[in-house]
């Protein structure tokens, strides 16, 4: 005989659950699993190469596989190890711990992720960069339209430098009632945050989590294009600040065209409601004034000055320049860190604490970069990087500088989505596309700058980034209204896109 429950439990259908999109060391742990499994099938091939390392166009050729079941295996099970620190040997170009040759493994760029975890986590342990946000949209709060693009290009400044995405989160209680009290939305709100900062990491000049890691997986200098980035920094930046702005004059002349609407007491609000954010300490401007030389150090020590102001890609190096790259930058955030700390004055025991854990906070993309980089020591050992290159090659074989790069832009759309992380999709990607360039007479630098725009494109609307979700729901927006405010500003975006990367291509 069986019973039946009548008890509310029994009326309660069974909790859904739903499903989580796995993080990025899962994605990349199944990729690397996935790519060793396809090395069984690929067959391997080679190149011949050039002075410089690149592949010779035409010169493809099957190679013998040589590699046994137990050294793939060991491949794989070495492949986190061999992402961080394997060597390859000048001989026989395989890669492995205990090599000798030129180290393959992403130690540097590992290091300069974590040095710069720590400059960034001091500096907000400071209260000075929150509150020199805070002071500037309250200054504004009775003017509007520069209010919003005040926010927006301070957002998109450090977005462009620093990646400054993330950290944006912490804005919204101050920025939506502000936005409230100025009769705009709480959708202005969110699209000065989320487009502020993401249009910058979207023309990532600098940004050492974007171009710089997809730079070095590129084999070039993070200054390389940076004349190219800055200049659709600029005009993106200026189109998305005049769409927000376009929108906001609108909802605050009819409030019935908001495409969020208002929440009971939204329209209450009276301007100059906000809280006051309290005025910025000398300390507070000193160190504002240090983040900005050590940013602005940076700049001027990975820029190739001579073929940026000569157009000569192997123009001379003038006397004054110091053609950095990461074990420098490593050392001098590190070092920035520390001065933070100490104008701030901290005391000993705060700042190591506070380093330590700024560190420990950047350990997630870090081991993203290493994981990613023992996936294309998988494709090299097993001889496999020439034959997928040699299939992409038949793809843009006789096409133009300009369509190539165009191509470059769309390819990365769906690997941008499938690794949310920035840093993993280079550092995946860059080996297979940056030789194409070669290929095509384009620089490498222009294929850095179609990723990174193509990764930035699609971290401005995807629900699988906390910045484009989390952003939506503390400004209790929905996720659905948002994409209908921000996709005719996206389509505009890929537009613009396309036609840089083609000039930057042309150009070049």
């Amino acid at each position: 005989m069986s019973t039946t429950a009548t008890g509310p439990e029994a009326r309660e259908p069974a909790p859904k659950s739903k499903f989580t999109f796995p993080s990025a060391l899962t994605v990349l742990a199944i990729v690397t699993v996935a790519v060793w499994l396809l090395a069984f099938l690929v067959p391997p091939g080679a190149y011949d190469r050039d002075d410089k390392g690149a592949p010779v166009q035409g010169s493809y050729h099957r190679v013998p596989d040589d590699q046994s079941f137990v050294d793939r295996l060991n491949d794989l099970f070495l492949a986190p190890v061999n992402g961080l620190y394997g060597v390859q040997d000048t001989e026989s170009g395989q890669v492995g711990p205990d090599l000798t040759g030129e180290l393959y493994g992403s130690a540097g760029v590992f290091l300069f992720v974590l040095a710069i975890g720590a400059f960034i986590t001091v500096v907000f342990a400071t209260g000075a960069l929150d509150r020199g946000i805070g002071r500037l949209a309250h200054r504004l709060r009775e003017r509007g339209a520069l209010l919003i693009a005040g926010v927006m290009v301070v957002f998109s400044v450090l977005g462009t430098v620093e990646g400054f995405a993330e950290e944006t989160l912490g804005f919204y209680g101050l920025i939506v009632p502000l936005m409230l009290a100025l009769g705009y939305d709480r959708m202005t709100a969110v699209g000065t945050i989320i487009l502020g900062a993401g249009i910058g990491v979207l023309c990532s000049t600098v940004n050492p989590f974007a171009t710089g890691v997809a730079s070095a997986a590129a084999d070039i200098s993070l200054g390389d294009g940076i004349v190219l980035r800055f200049v659709m920094w600029l005009v993106l930046t200026a189109v998305t600040v005049a769409y927000v702005i376009r929108y906001a004059k609108r909802v605050q002349r009819d409030p019935e065209r908001s495409l969020s609407g208002f929440l009971p007491g939204d329209r209450e609000r009276a301007a100059g409601e906000a809280e006051e954010v309290p005025e910025l300490t000398r300390l507070h401007k000193a160190i504002l004034v240090v983040v900005g030389l050590v940013f602005a150090f940076m700049i001027f020590s990975v820029v190739p000055w001579s073929s940026a102001l000569t157009g000569d890609a192997d123009a001379e190096p003038y006397g004054f320049e110091l053609g950095w790259s990461f074990p420098q930058l490593a050392a001098l955030f590190l070092c920035a860190a520390v001065l933070v700390g100490l104008v701030a004055r901290m005391g000993e025991q705060k700042l190591s604490s506070t380093i330590t854990q700024g560190a420990a906070d950047f350990i997630s993309p870090a081991l993203v970069i290493v994981l990613a980089r023992g996936v294309t020591v998988i494709m090299n050992n097993s001889r496999i990087t020439d034959t997928v290159l040699h299939s992409i090659e038949g793809v843009v074989k006789g096409t133009s500088s300009g369509v190539f790069a165009v191509i470059v832009f769309l390819v990365n759309l769906p690997l941008a989505f499938l690794i949310p992380s920035t840093s993993g999709h280079a550092t995946l990607a860059m080996p297979i596309l940056a030789p194409l360039a070669d290929f095509a007479g384009v620089s490498r630098s222009v294929v850095v700058t179609a990723w990174a725009a193509a990764s930035g494109w699609m971290n401005l609307w995807v629900p699988t980034t906390a910045v484009t979700i989390g952003g939506v729901a503390l400004a209790k927006v929905g996720y659905d209204k948002y994409l209908r405010f921000v996709w005719p500003l996206l389509a505009i975006l890929s537009v613009l896109i396309c036609g840089f990367v083609a000039v930057g291509a042309a150009l070049t």
